[in-house]
């Protein structure tokens, strides 16, 4: 029953940071292409807003507020929104970059046709995550999947090039059959329970069900989470998505697809089937050694290409699943650095996805040889590339370090040793893919025929969000102590799990 008095409004936050987005979208859709100053103005004015909304609904989780909207479509199922601790780290990474990635794309797309179009889909890819965040039960969660799924899929194909279209292809062909997937787990959860929603603990612990059959609906609940998350054998689309133009690239590897994969695994172990259940099935187990051939196949992969936005591409195959790693592991510090790495990952990448935008756009930079002396002739993309770059591979004090030293303490304090020499393997892959692009750049001498150029960094429109976005992967790992930090909110949500 939906309500309309004031407390009612207020209570339904969840509804209008979803609705800020999806009817900004649809409206750009609706004027066409030749409003170009009223998008702009409609596009920086939903995310301003969407930022307002989410920080309320942050300040008022944190003071135990809650923020719930209901609608009951039949007898036993409903569109539920809601939002609590977990919610509030995706919906608040989500709001931060929409509005820097919004300004980045405007900047990038300056004169490129089908603006209405790109920017109509990419506010409704926004809406799709924040209901993906917002989500309160498993069937609210799969509709907001899809519409994940069908609001990307014009902006990876936006560049209309047989390429494009055929990663296009191959991307709806991964997400529908993982949703596919997920929608029969939803079903025989709902058979089962009766309910599909998100309790803190799990709600499946109380059915006596034989364990055979729950590892199987977990099974089908992880494959349809898992191939947004690029999970290994799921990952293949995540490369080839790179053909996508840069603001497209970084929205699907620092907030929005992979993020909602690696998301919903967390909703499904922890919110649904509980900690102590998926141990029991031995799904926890199943999970870590997912996440670490991930990991250690992802860097592998991204140290054999030359391609700068396929050497990001594979990296992100690898980083996301640091998210899944922490939870597999289990126990509070691991899950805290799983956790506070979906924040974390998505500050570095973002960067790293705009620095390599303003290199092709500024310079033709599209490929590691190419990057010789990019340093001198592009210093601050540089600076912002080396921060995120350096981030990654985990040295201290940017974000990265303070993932991978919580995952580590976690599986030390789990007892599960083996998971260090995962994180060993793959800091060392992560440098060896990452050093010699920033060696290439800040030591090699430009080509003879650019060296006479000098300084010509991105425009104001394209260098600044880079700017902020590493800022902020730096602020997250020299101020993780400070309330309200990644860091902090990670604790904040692992007092809900753990006590």
């Amino acid at each position: 029953m939906i309500s309309l008095d004031m407390a009612g409004l207020y209570a339904a936050m969840p509804m209008w940071v979803v609705l800020s987005s999806l009817l900004a979208g649809l409206v750009i859709l609706t004027l066409g292409e030749p409003w170009h100053r009223t998008r702009v103005f409609i596009n920086i004015a939903a995310a301003l807003v969407k930022i307002l909304l989410v920080g309320i609904m942050l300040w008022g989780v944190a003071q135990g507020q809650i923020f719930f909207f209901e609608w009951q479509l039949m007898p036993g199922i409903s569109f539920v929104l809601h939002a609590d601790a977990l919610s509030m780290m995706l919906s608040s990474l989500s709001a931060i970059l929409w509005l820097l990635t919004t300004i980045y794309a405007i900047a990038y797309l300056e004169d490129s046709p089908n603006r209405a179009r790109f920017f109509g889909f990419f506010s409704l890819c926004v809406a799709a995550t924040m209901g993906v965040a917002v989500a309160g039960n498993l069937f609210t969660f799969f509709i907001f999947y899809e519409m994940l799924t069908l609001a990307t899929w014009p902006l990876v194909v936006h560049r209309g090039t047989r390429e494009a279209l055929r990663s296009g292809g191959l991307y709806l062909g991964f997400t529908l059959g993982g949703g596919a997937l997920f929608l029969i787990g939803v079903v025989m959860v709902q058979w089962l329970a009766g309910t599909t929603d998100f309790q803190a603990g799990g709600f499946l612990t109380a059915l006596e069900l034989s364990p055979g059959l729950l590892t199987g609906l977990f099974l089908l609940l992880f494959a349809g989470t898992a191939v947004k998350a690029a999970v290994v054998p799921f990952h293949p689309w995540l490369p080839r998505a790179m053909v996508a133009p840069a603001p497209v690239s970084a929205l699907l590897h620092a907030v929005a697809v992979v993020k909602a994969g690696a998301f919903g695994i967390v909703r499904i172990v922890y919110d649904v089937f509980g900690l102590e259940l998926t141990a029991i099935l031995g799904m926890n187990h199943f999970l870590a050694i997912m996440a670490s051939i991930t990991i250690i196949y992802g860097s592998v992969l991204a140290l054999r290409q030359q391609d700068i936005k396929r050497r990001l591409a594979y990296s992100t195959v690898s980083q996301v699943s640091y998210i899944t790693l922490g939870v597999g592991i289990g126990g509070p510090l691991a899950t805290i650095g799983g956790l506070v790495h979906l924040v974390h990952q998505g500050l570095m990448k973002i960067t790293l996805f705009f620095c390599a935008g303003n290199l092709a756009e500024t310079h033709g930079i599209k490929t590691v040889d190419q990057m010789a002396g990019a340093g001198r002739r592009m210093p601050w993309t540089m600076m912002a590339f080396t921060v995120a770059a350096l981030g990654m591979i985990g040295i201290p004090p940017v974000a990265g370090f303070v993932s991978k030293w919580y995952l580590g303490l976690g599986s030390i304090d789990s007892g599960q040793y083996w998971v260090i020499a995962v994180l060993v393997a793959s800091t060392l892959l992560n440098a060896a893919y990452f050093l010699p692009v920033l060696k290439r750049a800040w030591f090699d001498a430009p080509p003879t025929k650019v060296s006479h150029q000098g300084v010509e960094d991105a425009s104001p429109g394209l260098l600044w969000p880079a700017l902020i976005t590493a800022a902020l992967s730096l602020g997250a790992g020299l101020l993780a102590s400070m309330p309200f930090s990644p860091l902090q909110w990670a604790r904040f949500i692992i007092e809900r799990f753990y006590g």
